[in-house]
């Protein structure tokens, strides 16, 4: 499995919670259980204990995605890094089940799971995927959704660094209200252009007489 997929973890992590709309997910032990996704067996270590665990988890990593969104590049990396500090990975080289043509095993690194609870394997294993994400592809891949009040957390991976959505839908939404926004500007300036043009054929009128 590559690095790179872990990144997704943290994603999925932040974005159980609407901070904006306080809404929040993460209120159970099957809501942690399906943040592991295909990883089923670290997930069936998963207690009631990894809720609150998981929880404070989301708050340090939504901290990550808020200082790279603003631009604050040490920040971000300073949280992450005591983030790693804390739950650190066990990396093992893997590839005896994927063979290639010659069958030969395809090597590639893994995350061991030797963690001593679910909330320490998945954060060593969101951290790691972020830092290699964050090392490999930039800082500024790291962003927080600009379509209020969703603010969900994302990771950028366009040709040409120009995601500000987390979705289509938010892209979307967020078009429309700044559609209808422009749409009320020009009526409001052609409505005082009126006024203003009604008031100098007022004054014209007036002295006329």
């Amino acid at each position: 499995m590559e690095l790179a997929y872990y990144s997704d973890f943290a994603v999925r992590l932040v974005n159980t919670e609407q901070p904006e709309r306080g809404g929040d997910s993460l209120t159970s032990v099957e809501a942690v259980r399906e943040l592991f996704g295909p990883a089923q067996q670290a997930a069936r270590r998963a207690t009631d204990s990894d809720v609150t665990r998981l929880r404070a988890v989301r708050a340090r990593l939504r901290a990550v995605f808020e200082a790279a969104d603003e631009g604050d590049e040490v920040l971000a990396v300073d949280l992450l890094n005591a983030l790693m500090m804390e739950f650190p990975v066990s990396p093992q080289i893997s590839g005896h089940e994927f063979r290639d043509d010659n069958g030969r095993p395809k090597w590639h690194l893994h995350i061991a799971d030797h963690a001593a609870n679910a909330t320490a394997g998945y954060t060593a294993t969101a951290c790691m995927g972020l830092a290699f994400h964050l090392t490999e592809l930039g800082v500024d891949r790291l962003g927080i959704c600009e379509a209020r009040p969703c603010r969900n957390a994302y990771l950028d991976t366009s040709t040409n660094r120009s995601r500000r959505y987390c979705s289509d839908r938010c892209a979307t939404r967020a078009n429309v209200a700044a559609y209808r926004a422009r749409k009320r500007l020009e009526s409001d300036r052609s409505a005082r252009t009126g006024r203003t043009a009604e008031r100098a054929q007022e004054s014209s009128a007036l002295g006329d007489r």
